[in-house]
């Protein structure tokens, strides 16, 4: 059926969802803290976490590596966002694909952004198998722990999953913010409940079988959850293991730049600091209730943690919400990273971003019938931050460190380069040596990327200065967007609204909701042996029950505040 006359077709509306992909983004553009807050916390409280926090269990990380040593790491992951990728995003206003065309011309550019989107298509589809992990239950689908899937019903689900994914991905930054925002409070929650209600049956090492205390909760950590090295035949993860996973877990995203795709949006760099709320309610504290969760359902199920997924842990410990927060978990992470790789695509093809979004997606999704990835999740992270890393260490220095040791700033645009082979030697040189260095045992992977960065920048500042950056250069033709790429400015938004009846009766019920989510697990840590197992099968209903309350208030909710942010009445 064509449109109706003088009414844009669906081309035509997906064209306009315009997210200056070439140019910078405009000052009536730019997103409240909410909104960076809500990202973080839901693209890092993450489907992942599920994966990442049993393999720190099977890995044989020690109780104090984990509480200690992921504190620390994340830490260090803030301050990255917060003083390197930040700053740069907030003053050029520019995604790091187009940015870098600047600095390294459109043949390293082109070069990048491919390694870069089909690394994070790769990462999202990894999303994409963990979230169909929890939609096989009800289908009686069994576990995909192969590189291959072993039932077509599984792929049909991949499929389902996937088109969600990438409808959400086109929609652009704002609705994926808004989706964050709404989906993240509960998601914390649920790796909160999930890892309160299946302690219980890890207390059998206690003398009376009950947690009387924080010592009790320890013991129970150390003896039957993070059991350190001993319990792992290749010697485990050690201290500063934990520290640096932690850390270069979003080593692409943050020392690499990436996330200047998202700090383009932010007023000033100090919003670089509210990825704490993905470092820590999301990687610290959900890495930390996944690892709980995953030793408890193994120990309940009498079946190895490598033989569970995703689904089956969730599923253990909360029932239907269980598996609805696996699949959330996935699409807030598989959204952000698939809406990158688009971003990436954007700059090499020239195509409508949606359009690439939509084919990058399609690949995305193909590869997620796969469930390879996460079955290599921590060695993957570390290999595509080292591998992406050191275009950010090139990017910093030029940026920064060249104005201040007189060399010329963009001196390969202005010279007309295609490529700036100091870049790419810069680049592929340390990648290489990194590799060389790992794959020879001379130093474990998740150790590589200070040294990494400090060659790469090295090397970048001594060939790029032989190259001709140390001579006066004329301003580069166009250096950033051509007036007519940049749409003008709109006028200043109108005042807020009213807080409707509306808002407030959702906001009510939303927070209601949360509160009983949160308190109800703590009955079933209570309860005594006898008593566990029938209050554990309560709160499964409950939960589900209070998670649609939830959402349908939540979203209610969130409905009203947009529009009482754009001045809308009634």
């Amino acid at each position: 059926m064509s449109p109706a006359k003088g009414q844009p077709d669906v081309v035509q509306r997906l064209d306009t969802l315009y997210e200056f992909e070439r140019a910078p983004v405009t000052e009536d553009k730019l997103e409240p803290p909410s909104y960076f807050a809500g990202l973080f916390s839901g693209e890092h409280v993450a489907a992942t976490e599920f994966v990442i926090g049993a393999l720190l269990v099977s890995f044989g990380a020690s109780a104090t590596d984990i509480v200690v040593g992921l504190f620390l790491g994340n830490l260090l992951a803030v301050l990255s966002w917060t003083f390197v990728c930040a700053p740069i995003a907030v003053e050029t206003r520019l995604t790091l694909y187009w940015y870098l065309r600047r600095i390294a011309g459109p043949g390293v550019t082109l070069l990048y952004n491919l390694c870069n989107a089909v690394m994070y298509c790769v990462l999202a589809g990894a999303m994409i198998t963990v979230s169909a992990s929890a939609v096989r239950l009800p289908f009686g689908i069994p576990a995909q722990t192969k590189w291959y899937p072993e039932d077509l019903r599984f792929v049909i689900v991949v499929l389902v999953v996937g088109a969600v994914v990438v409808t959400l991905a086109i929609l652009g930054f704002k609705r994926l913010a808004q989706f964050a925002v709404v989906c993240s409070p509960w998601m914390v929650l649920m790796f909160v409940a999930g890892a309160v209600v299946m302690l219980p049956t890890l207390a059998a090492v206690l003398p009376d079988g009950r947690i009387h205390g924080l010592a009790d909760l320890w013991t129970i950590a150390n003896r039957t959850i993070w059991r350190g090295a001993s319990e792992h035949a290749s010697g485990g993860l050690g201290f500063w293991h934990v520290v640096a996973f932690a850390w270069i877990c979003n080593l692409a995203m943050h020392v690499g730049l990436s996330d200047m795709a998202i700090f383009r949006f932010a007023r000033r760099p100090s919003y670089g600091l509210l990825s704490a709320f993905g470092m820590y309610v999301g990687h610290y504290l959900a890495w930390i209730c996944a690892g709980i969760m995953g030793a408890a359902a193994a120990f309940v199920t009498r079946t190895p943690l490598s033989q569970l997924d995703s689904g089956d842990v969730a599923n253990q410990a909360l029932g239907a919400a269980g598996a609805l927060a696996v699949v959330i978990a996935g699409w807030t992470t598989a959204n952000p990273t698939l809406y990158r790789a688009g971003l990436a695509l954007q700059v090499v093809t020239g195509w409508p971003r949606w359009v690439v979004t939509l084919v990058a997606g399609a690949v995305t999704t193909l590869m997620a019938c796969s469930p390879f990835v996460f079955t290599r999740l921590l060695d993957f992270v570390g290999v595509y931050g080292l591998l992406l890393m050191p275009v950010g260490a090139i990017v910093f220095v030029e940026h920064w460190i060249f104005p201040k040791i007189g060399l010329t700033p963009f001196w390969a645009s202005r010279k007309g380069l295609t490529v700036s082979w100091p870049a790419l030697v810069a680049w592929l040189g340390s990648v290489a040596i990194a590799v060389a260095a790992w794959q020879g045992g001379v130093v474990h992977l998740f150790f590589l990327a200070l040294p990494v960065w400090i060659l790469t920048a090295v090397l970048y500042t001594t060939l790029a200065a032989l190259a001709g950056a140390r001579e006066p250069l004329p301003q580069e033709a166009a250096a950033t967007a051509t007036a007519a790429e940049i749409p003008p400015v709109t006028a200043p938004a109108s005042p807020p609204g009213p807080r409707t009846a509306a808002w407030r009766a959702a906001g009510l019920v939303t927070l209601a909701s949360l509160l009983a989510l949160v308190a109800l697990p703590f009955r079933v840590f209570a309860a005594g042996t006898a008593e566990w197992a029938t209050r554990l099968a309560g709160y499964k209903t409950v939960a589900i029950a209070l998670t649609v309350v939830y959402f349908v208030a939540g979203t209610i909710w969130m409905s009203e505040n947009e529009k009482r942010r754009a001045g809308r009445h009634g």
